[in-house]
């Protein structure tokens, strides 16, 4: 299930780097509804072959702003939030028990802070899935793989401009790991064939645009995680209760941290 929040601010200015801070102020309404459920997902979540999924995603979207001297200055008062998890008795009714009782949502990162106010919270209708299905990135996605360079491991962050099959293996696996969290058995049909929007790379790079972008994950100070993660729209073909299950939970990985989420158009 899906959740569209209008939020509204007399603030002027958002931390650049929000992603924590905003993941930390949904898990603050989570505990309204149930703080065993919040403090589970937060500290465990739900674990499969050594990986944690938190099977919900969020993308904050602006109406009207600019970037400046690391912060995002609002130039509109209104800000979108959207909230998506499969998860609708623990997280999505806890979510919403969160929402009426405190009413404000507060991204801080220490120095600069925003509070919300939350104006309106509406429910979006489950699209149908098709045999091709057109995909926009409301928050851009993250694949990654583990390399080992000098008998060390590293993350490495696929670029749309990797190998395609390498990502369809990482991106569908991701899935299928979700898919067994939220069944409760193993996913046995066909992958999913993903195909970035080829026009849209061309035109940004002829526009010398990047079509993926560098965040961090700041936390309390702390030496920042740095993220590569791509902005482009794609194609998804074939079962539609495994793009299901992307749509609803995020697709890629980092999906708590407000990536992944894409919508239909």
């Amino acid at each position: 299930m899906r959740l569209k929040l209008t939020l509204s601010t007399q603030d002027k200015i958002l931390p650049l780097n929000y992603n924590y801070f905003l993941s930390s102020a949904i898990y603050k309404l989570l505990r309204f509804g149930s703080e065993e459920f919040a403090d589970f997902l937060h500290d465990k979540g739900f674990q499969l072959n050594g990986k944690q999924y938190k099977l919900f995603t969020f993308a904050l979207r602006f109406n009207q702003m600019l970037i400046n001297s690391k912060v995002i200055r609002l130039l509109s008062k209104e800000v979108t939030l959207y909230i998506s998890s499969p998860l609708i008795d623990d997280f999505i009714q806890n979510f919403i028990i969160g929402t009426f009782e405190q009413q404000s949502l507060e991204i801080s990162d220490g120095i600069n802070k925003c509070k919300f106010s939350i104006q309106q919270v509406e429910t979006i209708a489950q699209p149908e899935f098709k045999e091709i299905n057109f995909f926009k990135m409301l928050s851009p996605m993250v694949l990654s793989t583990v390399e080992e360079d000098e008998n060390k491991t590293h993350q490495h962050y696929l670029r749309y401009n990797d190998s395609i099959e390498e990502i369809n293996r990482v991106f569908n696996q991701n899935l299928k790991n979700k898919f067994k969290l939220i069944y409760g058995n193993d996913y046995s049909n066909d992958d999913l064939i993903l195909v970035w929007d080829k026009n849209y790379i061309e035109k940004k790079l002829k526009e010398k645009k990047r079509l993926t972008k560098k965040i961090s994950i700041m936390k309390n100070h702390e030496h920042p995680i740095e993220i590569i993660a791509n902005e482009i729209p794609f194609t998804l073909s074939g079962n539609s209760e495994l793009i299901k299950v992307g749509y609803e939970c995020g697709f890629g990985e980092k999906n708590s941290m407000g990536f992944g989420m894409a919508e239909l158009f």
